[in-house]
């Protein structure tokens, strides 16, 4: 079922959110739900705050970016994970820069710097704990969505003049006073 993705202005995307236990009868089907929404937006990554669950928990499919990078390490063509109660244990390397969007945010798209590696402690949807080392756009996809299930949107990394230049526009966004291509929640 495709679920309607939460606008910027939505306290959801403002909250910590909480550990799912295991054993949760909803758990299979949230995750569908996710996916199927994910891709009707044309996403590559998707958190539960954003369609509306103060959970944590996030989906990615990396493979619409895959050879965007050149210098890419590994292909992200099928790279498809769920992440469920993630920690990031460290985030290395020297920052580097790329043009962020967001399924909250439509048609704003600004440059994020963020570290190249990332360690991340999850379970997967088996609820099977894992600890792996992610890098390239994978750790940048993964820095992305873990930011949502901390309260965090990518335009908090703006500074100054670029936040000013698009105040308005998120504006304009949480108030519903756009055209999306997907469904979306606004502020009432």
């Amino acid at each position: 079922m495709i679920l309607p993705i939460f606008a910027i202005g939505q306290d959801v995307l403002r909250e910590k959110t909480q550990p799912i236990k295991p054993g949760n009868p909803q758990l299979e089907a949230l995750i569908a739900n996710m996916y199927e929404t994910m891709y009707h937006a044309k996403g590559v990554g998707l958190a539960a705050p954003q369609v509306g669950y103060s959970l944590q928990i996030f989906v990615v499919d990396g493979t619409p970016m895959d050879g965007i990078l050149e210098e890419e390490e590994s292909s992200l063509k099928g790279w498809k994970m769920v992440f469920i109660n993630p920690k990031i244990l460290s985030e290395t390397g020297e920052e580097w820069a790329f043009e962020e969007g967001c399924l909250s945010i439509p048609d704003i798209r600004e440059e994020v710097f963020r570290k190249p590696r990332v360690k991340i402690k999850y379970f997967d949807r088996d609820f099977v704990e894992h600890v792996d080392e992610f890098s390239g756009m994978k750790a940048r996809i993964i820095q992305h969505e873990y930011d949502h299930l901390q309260g965090v949107l990518f335009t908090d990394y703006l500074k100054g003049f670029k936040k000013k230049l698009i105040k308005s526009r998120l504006s304009k966004i949480s108030k519903g006073k756009i055209q999306p291509t997907y469904p979306m929640k606004f502020q009432d």
